[in-house]
């Protein structure tokens, strides 16, 4: 733990890299510093401290929302069927094609869409209710409209979930139930 003002802890993890541009992650509850060599934890925890406050406030929130959450129960078979009504679905209303759609356990994302039009999809996601699958289907298939989460992609997806902020929210409430260590 290191003090940064009397009242304040953070715990943290520092790894030292062959990098240029040091930057700051949270694995859940624990602040990560990736870090060029030689690099000051203390310096860069001082100078993003607002920033640290705020995702540790936000993380915490997220857990104890996830206390209420409930997993659901699919098989492989009904969450494959699930995906795939979907994306055929939602392809239709954007007017996109999807090429393959790809199953794998993801560390670090509910899903994911390629150039080449591939969806690949975690297998987390069983467990999500219905509402979130499809919303987090939806936010790929806009990928093949728009690349990157700026304005007009935000748009795009307000159209159809104008609540999206909250089910973004949910999503990270679910991920640290499901992905939390014990």
């Amino acid at each position: 733990m290191l003090n940064i003002m009397e009242h304040k802890k953070i715990e943290y993890k520092v790894k030292y890299r062959n990098i240029k541009y040091p930057r700051l992650e949270f694995r859940t509850k624990i602040l990560q510093l990736i870090l060029p060599f030689g690099a000051d934890p203390k310096e860069m925890i001082s100078k993003h401290i607002n920033w640290i406050e705020k995702k540790q406030k936000f993380i915490a929130d997220c857990l104890k929302d996830a206390e209420r959450k409930k997993i659901v129960r699919r098989t492989e078979d009904e969450f494959r069927n699930l995906v795939f009504k979907l994306s055929q679905k939602d392809s239709r209303k954007l007017k996109v094609k999807v090429n393959k759609i790809y199953f794998k356990k993801m560390r670090t994302k509910w899903a994911s869409c390629s150039a080449k039009k591939n969806l690949t999809i975690n297998t987390m996601m069983k467990f999500l209710p219905e509402n979130l699958n499809e919303y987090i289907i939806y936010h790929e298939l806009v990928h093949l409209i728009e690349r990157n989460h700026n304005k007009r992609f935000w748009d795009l997806i307000s159209k159809r979930f104008r609540n999206y902020k909250v089910l973004e929210n949910s999503l990270f409430s679910y991920w640290f139930l499901l992905y939390s260590v014990k």
